[in-house]
């Protein structure tokens, strides 16, 4: 039986009453219990997981996968999400959920243009996007700041900074946030202007301000130039395989228009008309990332006016969450619509291109513009300080996405005022960054030993 408008806002918790559940919290998963992690006696083999993930992904992408993730410690964290998802099931709960990013490191986090043209500051993965623990995005990015402490060669005391930097952000802005009425955190935003307000040194200032610079000009029409030449008088995407390959199997090309148009019943009204104003002209298969290497990937390019009115779209392949092996499967049929849905939810303004589709063969997609001045941190350039004060942004936006998403003031309620949350989150990520690191130790030695495949070249 459907529930009204009326009856729900009648059910609804009063104010003190979700600060009392949030204090309750602390009852069941005290602050302090977060800093514990110890494998479990009968942990899974992490690279068997990763093997597993593999079976559905395309097989001469795989190797190329490994051998990214061996690169580095933190490039073994950003494509293992699978696995630190299973570590985190078996750790505290606090029983407070939010719209998780599910794959929260300190990468997946970055700049882009609002619809309106403003750069704002957001999480920007969403592939395993899930309603779960708050807690995970937290100890998940204060993990990868370790992590990647670490392998910019700072010192302890420099590596805990910055994770506690991310999670005294996170909880001090949260706290703003439970203070505010529910439009004015729906309409907050982290915008370049007000990161720009956060930088004392000028040599911050100065790369801060050239990285913006380098979003502004990241879009369409440089993406023509960079990935596209002309043929016979045709405009074509440039092979550069195996990361950029052209789609030239003619029952896909027939298929485009069929495929177009179920992306484009998923856009709103406004937004299908301007599609209507583009023309299909190429499609390669395209490798991104980390994690996402070996799912199906696109880039499609249309034509506007004429071919100096280029729109790159991405076509990314959507599967389940690697959350959903342990909280309540998604209420959407279809994973790229959970993909979207989640960004919408999270992202203080999102692209007015995100859609999904389930394709002919029976996977499902979710599309957007592929360069829409996003722009993303140089984290290996970064010196101790600078990596503290992008852990406190990181922080802010996390805590905003989980405002609009979650509960905020039951989270307020359970973090207090006190750092005994930052303190625990930080002895995790030192435990955790451990872990991550003995795990990239095996799957390098299963690349070696020939157990998988990993490609040198990748």
């Amino acid at each position: 039986m459907k529930v009204g408008l009326r009856e729900r806002m009648t059910r609804a918790s009063t104010y003190q009453q979700r600060r009392e559940r949030g204090r309750a919290a602390r009852q069941r998963t005290p602050r302090s219990s977060h800093a514990a992690w110890a494998p479990a006696r009968e942990r899974p083999d992490q690279v068997d997981l990763l093997e597993a993930q593999a079976k559905n992904r395309q097989p001469d992408l795989v190797q190329t996968r490994y051998a990214r993730m061996t690169r580095s410690p933190f490039t073994f964290m950003r494509g293992a999400a699978i696995t630190m998802a299973h570590d985190l099931a078996g750790t505290s709960n606090t029983g407070i959920q939010a719209q998780l990013c599910g794959d929260c490191h300190l990468l997946n986090f970055g700049l882009y243009a609002s619809p309106e043209r403003a750069l704002l500051f957001d999480v920007n993965d969403f592939d395993e996007t899930l309603p779960g623990p708050w807690e995970w995005d937290v100890k998940r990015l204060a993990t990868s700041l370790v992590v990647a402490g670490r392998e910019n060669g700072f010192d302890s005391s420099d590596r805990r900074r910055a994770a506690r930097e991310a999670v005294r952000s996170y909880r001090q802005r949260m706290a703003e946030y439970s203070e505010m009425g529910e439009l004015e955190v729906w309409y907050s935003r982290v915008s370049a202007e007000e990161i720009f307000d956060l930088i004392s040194d000028s040599k911050t200032m100065k790369k801060a301000k050239k990285a913006l610079s380098k979003a502004r000009g990241r879009d369409s029409l440089q993406a023509l130039s960079r990935l596209t030449t002309v043929v016979d008088g045709q405009r074509i995407i440039v092979d550069d395989p195996p990361l950029v390959v052209r789609v030239v199997e003619e029952e896909l090309r027939t298929q485009i228009d069929n495929i177009l148009q179920m992306y484009r019943s998923t856009l709103q009204d406004d937004r299908r008309h301007l599609l209507d104003h583009y023309r299909f002209v190429d499609v390669a298969r395209k490798v991104v990332g980390v994690g996402s290497v070996g799912t199906r990937d696109y880039i499609v390019l249309l034509e506007g006016r004429d071919e100096d009115d280029p729109l790159f779209l991405q076509v990314k392949e959507a599967e389940a969450s690697v959350l959903e092996s342990f909280l309540p499967k998604s209420n959407y049929k279809n994973h790229g619509h959970r993909v979207v849905a989640g960004q919408r939810l999270m992202q203080a303004a999102s692209d007015i291109f995100l859609g999904w589709l389930r394709g002919p063969g029976g996977r499902d997609f979710y599309w957007r513009q592929l360069r829409d001045m996003k722009g993303s941190a140089k984290v290996e350039r970064m010196s101790a300080g600078e990596l503290a004060g992008y852990a406190g942004i990181c922080g802010w936006a996390l805590a905003r996405a989980h405002a609009r998403s979650g509960d905020r003031v039951q989270i307020v309620a359970y973090l207090g005022k006190s750092e005994c949350f930052d303190g625990a989150i930080a002895d995790f990520a030192k435990a955790y960054a451990d872990q991550i690191e003995q795990d990239h130790a095996a799957l390098c030695a299963a690349v070696k030993s020939g157990k998988v495949a990993g490609d040198a070249g990748a």
